[in-house]
């Protein structure tokens, strides 16, 4: 395994004033300093950075130094899936980059451009498929988000098709899919399926030489998030947007900025990617805010929103209206979650969504006392996937995969418990044994 592969430790400096400049038009973090440290960011990360947002190659090169950790740079470029924005940047100053580092910022650049061009290819056999079975399907994310925010499929890092179809239409989705060849992994019985449907939002389909290369949507997010979409206004509201020389719908600009803002939260922001993205479309598409501000109200996502923007203008530099600043401003209370993404996003390593911390971070994100109520709610009491795997229960005692979901809740919240209990005694074992010599 090469370096960009296993990643190198990235040593600590600090952000340019420039890139990080307030959490609101009223409160920056230099009057936040009595309550906590400023953020430090890597000289890679900071390049990253300038190279994502339009830096001009002559700051790129008071960026470049003598002891410049590539390998840094490479692996958190394709962690971040960032590989376009920063191959374009780096070749305006390819004078001072290795040629190894171009070289392979370029093969990966390319691939990413057959891949690209592959799977938009795939996307207009799927929905001409659709078509002709009379199925109604949005294509977003993907080849159109690329195509939406920078008028070319090569310039976004991408690696499946996402299609949101109405619930009514999965099967007939799913049947529609098989014929073109699509393999899915998962083999419900009739009730799970109905059950999956209900609480669940996707199904992943493979291709005999590629696996997970299209998503089919009915959801956004899983039911347990109570993020709860309108998704037969998506396809009321919805726009048409070229991909290949046909025209493929998807969602309006601001159904869409709705939909990756709590994308980018429910992944953690663990990737700059999802960051540029809303970026990209504040800069490229005229949108209503009134009616983002209206939906994200009436969704209950109004922070999740205001911290996608608060993050796009800091890190990015996206200079924000005054109508987003005054009714997305990020309050004090907002500070402490703030500081947690930050250290997600600059640390460029996968997101653990399975860990306590994730889930604390979820119920953080939420505003309203009802909606954090609601996920906690569903989640405990929402039967999965695994639980179904792990417990076979006849269809007449389909019921009770809740209370095998509980249990199964409960034990890993003790196991937990006792690692935590367990690494606690352990650390005040260690600290007494240190302290005996000193005390004889």
């Amino acid at each position: 395994m090469t370096d960009f592969e296993s990643g190198v430790p990235v040593r600590e400096m600090p952000l340019t004033s420039s890139l990080l400049s307030s959490f609101s038009p009223a409160t920056s973090w230099s009057e936040e300093k009595s309550h906590s440290a400023r953020p430090q960011f890597s000289r890679e990360f900071d390049l990253l950075l300038a190279c994502i947002s339009g830096a001009t190659a002559e700051r790129i090169r008071q960026l470049i130094r003598h002891d410049f950790d590539w390998q840094t740079v490479l692996r958190i470029t394709e962690h971040h899936r960032l590989i376009p924005q920063t191959y374009r940047s780096l070749c305006d100053v390819s004078d001072l980059v290795p040629g190894e580092v171009l070289g392979n910022l370029r093969c990966r650049y390319e691939a990413n451009v057959r891949q690209n061009l592959r799977l938009s290819r795939d996307l207009i056999r799927v929905l001409d498929h659709f078509e002709s079975h009379g199925i109604q399907a949005l294509a977003y994310k993907g080849p159109t988000l690329a195509s939406m925010l920078h008028g070319h499929i090569g310039q976004r890092q991408f690696v499946d098709i996402d299609l949101l179809v109405h619930p009514s239409d999965v099967q007939k989705s799913k049947a529609a899919l098989i014929e073109l060849g699509y393999m899915i992994g998962e083999d419900f019985t009739p009730r799970q399926e109905k059950s999956y449907v209900a609480s669940g939002y996707e199904y992943v389909f493979d291709l005999p030489d590629a696996r997970n290369v299209l998503e089919l949507k009915w959801g956004i997010l899983p039911r347990f998030y109570a993020i709860d979409f309108d998704v037969a206004g998506f396809f009321d509201r919805s726009i048409t947007v070229e991909v290949g020389g046909r025209s493929i719908p998807t969602l309006c600009p601001e159904d869409l900025m709705l939909v990756l803002c709590v994308h980018a939260g429910k992944h953690a922001w663990g990737e700059l990617s999802l960051l540029c993205d809303i970026s990209q479309l504040i800069q490229s598409q005229p949108i209503k805010w009134d009616q983002v501000f209206e939906q994200a109200r009436q969704l209950g996502i109004r922070r999740i929103v205001t911290l996608n923007f608060g993050l796009v203008e800091n890190l990015l530099g996206v200079a924000l209206l005054g109508f987003v600043h005054k009714h997305f401003q990020i309050d004090r209370a907002q500070y402490p979650v703030m500081r947690r993404i930050f250290s997600v996003v600059t640390g460029s390593q996968q997101v653990d969504t399975e860990s306590a911390s994730y889930f604390r971070l979820m119920l953080d994100l939420r505003e309203r006392i009802r909606d954090k109520v609601r996920f906690l709610w569903r989640l405990i009491f929402t039967p999965s996937a695994s639980e179904w795997e792990t417990v076979r229960l006849a269809a007449w005692f389909f019921p009770l995969y809740h209370v095998v979901r509980v249990c199964r809740l409960a034990k890993r919240l003790l196991r937990t418990v006792a690692s935590l209990s367990m690494q606690s005694r352990s650390e005040t074992s260690r600290l007494k044994s240190g302290a005996l010599p000193g005390s004889a």
